[in-house]
């Protein structure tokens, strides 16, 4: 096998983004010097970069708050949205009939559903980590039923013919056959876990010590500090980038040595 092709395809993987990345940032910079942009209408990269270590210990600390129950609404979202789609595929009854609250919960916009949720609960923190879960929780749902369904039928039969329990159809047939499936819709819900934390947060309006990163731009726009708000978003971007990061990492370290959608990549 020629492995120098390969090599260099991985290593062009991660430089072309490092490439775009640096150019995007070279232009932004450009730009708001050339035109002299006010910094508190467009602040430069060397501006929110400063503004990100001089605020750091203040915005890494609410990073942490906004990380953390992401993390918690994104392990919820896949130890329950995985023993729904166990239970969907017991029976089409059951599917048909439950899916379409699962699809209500989906299309309802958090920011509509939130304030019940908030007021209904009374600990603000197991709140928020609801209200992201309600966003998080329907790709995992969807993909992992959806997996657990497209099985090969010719292994299907095999194991109808050695009279295999339906346990062991599902250890060792539907589960295997919905691995790919699943990593895909974690990709998906690792960042709406972010996004459902975020936007719970604006709703639930909480401040303090405590305070995620939602306050922290709530802040930063009434008291026109733009540069932090640039940096709050920064850090809520990075975040996603890293959740995702994470998911495919996780799906390479599953798939990786028999599954062609990663083999594929090498």
């Amino acid at each position: 096998m020629n492995r120098a092709p390969v090599e260099g395809t991985s290593r062009w993987r991660f430089a072309a983004p490092a490439i775009v990345a640096i150019a995007v940032l070279a232009l932004w910079q450009a730009w708001t010097v050339a035109w002299d942009v006010p910094a508190w209408l467009v602040p430069s990269p060397l501006t929110v970069a400063r503004t990100l270590v001089a605020d750091a210990p203040l915005l890494f600390a609410s990073l942490g708050v906004t990380v953390s129950i992401a993390l918690t609404a994104l392990a919820l979202a896949i130890v329950c949205g995985v023993a729904i789609a166990l239970v969907f595929v017991q029976s089409r009854w059951i599917e048909t009939a439950f899916t379409p609250w699962v699809v209500l919960l989906q299309v309802t916009p958090i920011v509509a559903i939130a304030p019940l949720i908030i007021i209904w609960v009374k600990d603000t923190r197991t709140a928020l980590v609801l209200c992201a879960v309600v966003v998080a929780i329907f790709p995992i749902v969807s993909d992992t039923t959806l997996g657990l369904r497209s099985v090969d039928p010719r292994l299907a039969d095999l194991f109808r013919m050695n009279r295999a329990t339906r346990w062991q159809v599902l250890t060792r047939l539907r589960i295997p056959s919905a691995l790919p499936y699943f990593f895909g819709g974690l990709r998906i819900a690792s960042g709406l876990a972010l996004i459902g934390a975020v936007v719970a947060e604006f709703v639930a309006g909480t401040g303090g010590q405590g305070a995620g990163l939602a306050y922290q731009i709530l802040m930063a726009g009434i008291q026109l500090d733009i540069p932090r708000l640039f940096a709050a978003l920064v850090l809520i971007a990075l975040a996603g980038v890293a959740f995702y990061l994470g998911a495919a990492l996780a799906s390479k370290l599953a798939l990786g040595q028999w599954h062609e959608s990663e083999l594929s990549g090498r």
